[in-house]
């Protein structure tokens, strides 16, 4: 079910870096509001109003209802400024939303059943998200807060691009065409390239162990091979010694 949002404004008097500095002291953020066929408007918004809508995703990819001076209007957040080291918003800016007018807004993506995806089960794969958020473009009314992005079917290395996503009714993506440079990856299941190097690391490693060995047989062969040739020639060469030693010695004359 989509977010209901809500926030009242009041129009500001004074304008200037020194009037949004009282505001803020006051617990106000100054903001401005503009389209719509309207001339732009300072506003200013209850601080803890827009932090406590903030802390919901859905705020800023959702029709929000204004009141304005008592007067209900439909808007967009279409920019913010916050704080470079507080967690605090420091200006906001609204967009007013005409029904019979396309509107372009980033959504977010969600990324579901990755544990259900047979590459990371069976292959140990890891999912990298390379996009978060999408352009698209719609009437107000077909706005989504979000775009799902099933994970279940892929396979290890498999990737799915921005054609690949189910889009609701009504919804497009401004300058998007298949098979270019518009069709970008929004994610891959994959082994981590540290992994990859650490096996093949352990490969290697285990490949030059076992090539010293290999010469250290080899070389233990050949010498006792050699030895064995060694003792066969000095057999030999003493068998005739041997022999001779053998042989018994002439017999005197008789007389």
């Amino acid at each position: 079910m989509a977010h209901q949002f809500s926030l009242a404004a009041e129009t500001r008097r004074d304008a200037g870096k020194g009037a949004s500095r009282r505001l803020r002291r006051e617990g106000k953020i100054p903001g401005i509001m503009y389209g719509g066929g309207q001339a732009p408007k300072g506003v200013a918004f209850d601080a803890n109003a827009v932090h406590r809508n903030m802390a919901q995703e859905a705020f800023l990819s959702s029709i929000l209802t204004v009141t304005l001076d008592g007067q209900n209007m439909t808007a967009i957040v279409r920019d913010y400024q916050a704080h470079p080291a507080k967690r605090a918003i420091l200006h906001l800016d609204l967009q007013r939303v005409v029904a019979t007018e396309k509107l372009r807004m980033t959504i977010p993506l969600h990324f579901i059943n990755e544990a259900l995806s047979p590459g990371v089960k069976l292959g140990g794969a890891s999912v990298s998200h390379l996009l978060t958020e999408l352009e698209v473009s719609c009437l107000p009314q077909d706005l989504p807060e979000y775009i799902e992005v099933d994970i279940s079917p892929m396979q290890l290395n498999d990737m799915l691009h921005i054609r690949d996503l189910k889009l609701p009714a009504g919804v497009s993506v401004p300058g998007f065409a298949a098979n270019s440079d518009s069709d970008l990856p929004v994610v891959h299941v994959h082994v981590l390239r540290a992994v990859e190097e650490v096996v093949a690391t352990a490969d290697a490693t285990a490949d030059a162990a076992a090539a010293p060995a290999a010469g250290d047989k080899a070389a233990a062969a050949g010498d006792k091979a050699a030895d064995k040739a060694g003792d066969k020639a000095a057999g030999d060469k003493a068998k005739p010694a041997a022999k001779a030693a053998a042989k018994p010695a002439p017999k005197g004359d008789k007389k």
